[in-house]
């Protein structure tokens, strides 16, 4: 049986809007330049209107010193929740299989 969390995970862009960009001292326009994107695309992951693609958390990784795992983690967590939620009745009607 799957059990949910009851609290969303944070979601990366919560975690660079509110923890990693201030202690790096950097803006989001200043990101953006260094990870090589348009401010659009670090605005929207702040705003967590987009997730961390493969390609964003290699970036974020080169810029911090971590690993593209570590966003890429962070997002699937946040993708799940979002997505039990969702559909959280139309799971429930699925009846597992009894496997002998």
């Amino acid at each position: 049986m799957h059990t949910i969390r009851k609290r969303r995970p944070t979601h990366p862009g919560e975690l660079l809007r509110e923890e990693v960009l201030p202690a790096a001292g950097i803006t989001a326009t200043q990101l953006a330049q260094r990870m090589g994107v348009t401010p659009h695309t670090v605005t929207a992951l702040l705003q967590e209107k987009r997730g961390v693609t493969p390609d964003v958390a290699h970036r974020l990784a080169r810029v911090f010193h971590t690993t593209p795992d570590l966003w890429l983690t962070m997002q699937q967590a946040v993708d799940v929740w979002d997505t039990f939620a969702a559909h959280k009745a139309e799971y429930a009607r699925i009846t597992p299989l009894k496997v002998a």
